[in-house]
């Protein structure tokens, strides 16, 4: 049998259907009580239309080449958002990922141009495994508690003002792995993200425990709310945009509620900054 730990597509089906019960998708209950959470093989088998033998094959790596239309129809038998959707494409190598590729770690000066022009923003250029490589004057003084470290999922793991800045950090903190495993199926060759997993498996239960359950899902309009040592309570909406000529770099644009007491908390850290 493959070894198992070289079969993510498999993990990443086992981890979907134990979070879906026969309710969730039309099938009865049949009573009794089930050895293990979420559906049997056997019934996303039968959802997908494929023998119960060819799924158990497929989650186990001894099937290693789907079709798409098995896949889209397991995406649909198993209710996948679309960028999971995707993510199990990825892993059925069924769509390419991106080769690996240094310039997407250097921002365009255009890129760098465009994010002074959001005066009342915080905004800032994230790379493929979330290192921060650019920011305007307001975010650089929101993130100013963390110091020199630039990498988000390490300040949020790893670093102890994160708890204490981040108010709601149990969601930014699942939403930041949820879309580092995105990437990390989107760029398999890119060595910064396979580092940094390595990295904090070793370092942060919290973080094995939610890269464990194999959640996919990309970086999407949020809310946010800081604490910041200066200002106090910020509280933003954020806008995420990729980055089309520089796959894997991603524009983040966090503005506040105008005429709010966040809006003022900017306003303070601009003039400390000295941004206009």
């Amino acid at each position: 049998m493959p070894d198992p730990s070289d079969n993510d597509l498999g993990a990443f089906l086992r981890a979907a259907r134990s979070r879906l019960e026969p309710s969730d998708v039309g099938l009865p209950t049949g009573g009794g009580r089930r050895r293990v959470a979420g559906l049997r093989r056997e019934e996303v088998a039968v959802l997908t239309g494929v023998s119960a033998d060819y799924y158990t094959r497929l989650e186990q790596g001894r099937e290693r080449r789907p079709s798409a239309q098995v896949i889209e129809a397991l995406g649909r038998a198993l209710r996948l958002n679309p960028d999971a959707r995707g993510h199990l494409f990825l892993l059925a190598g069924l769509a390419p990922g991106h080769p690996a590729d240094r310039t997407r770690h250097h921002v365009h000066p255009d890129l760098l141009r465009l994010l002074d022009s959001f005066p009342s923003a915080a905004a800032y250029v994230l790379g493929p495994a979330f290192d921060v490589l650019a920011t305007n004057s307001l975010a650089r003084a929101l993130l100013a508690p963390f110091g020199a470290e630039t990498n988000m999922p390490r300040i949020l793991f790893t670093h102890p003002a994160a708890r204490t800045v981040f108010v709601e950090w149990p969601l930014v903190s699942s939403a930041t792995v949820h879309a580092l495993r995105l990437n990390a199926a989107r760029f398999p060759h890119d060595a910064d993200i396979g580092d940094l997993v390595s990295e904090l498996l070793v370092r942060s239960e919290e973080f094995a425990a939610l890269w464990s359950d194999q959640m996919a899902a990309g970086l999407t309009r949020a809310y946010k709310v800081f604490v910041h040592p200066d200002a106090g309570r910020v509280e933003l909406t954020y806008q995420t945009f990729d980055v089309l000529d520089a796959p894997g770099q991603q524009l983040l644009v966090g503005s506040p509620e105008p005429g709010s007491r966040s809006a003022q908390a900017l306003t303070y850290l601009a003039s400390m900054t000295g941004a206009d």
